[in-house]
């Protein structure tokens, strides 16, 4: 695999609170449809209970940063709807072409 560049090391350390922010927004708002859906509050309790375990584990939420991995990381973002490609403007077109390329596109 490609090594990720200084530069697009920097910008991926950067950037990637703010994809996490606006993933786990997604999620609250998810969770409001789940609490605010018909049913008994003991059910929407237990569901969101169950979601909530696993999507803490989600690489969405939590990430172990290491610059070894940000292209697979970057992919599996992409792969997973936690970000776009848009969102990868400013990037080098080498990192692009490598998440690209894991992506299998």
């Amino acid at each position: 695999m490609a090594e990720i560049s200084k530069q697009d090391w920097k910008l991926f350390k950067e950037r990637l609170p703010e994809w996490q922010e606006h993933y786990m927004e997604r999620l609250t708002k998810e969770y409001i449809e789940l609490l605010s859906s018909p049913g008994n509050a003991s059910d929407h309790f237990w569901q969101l209970e169950k979601r909530i375990k696993q999507d803490k584990k989600h690489h969405g939420v939590l990430l172990e940063m290491r610059k070894s991995n940000a292209i697979w990381d970057i992919a599996m973002y992409v792969r997973d709807k936690v970000i776009t490609m848009d969102d990868l403007e400013g990037f080098s077109e080498d990192l692009i072409d490598a998440v690209k390329i894991n992506l299998g596109r």
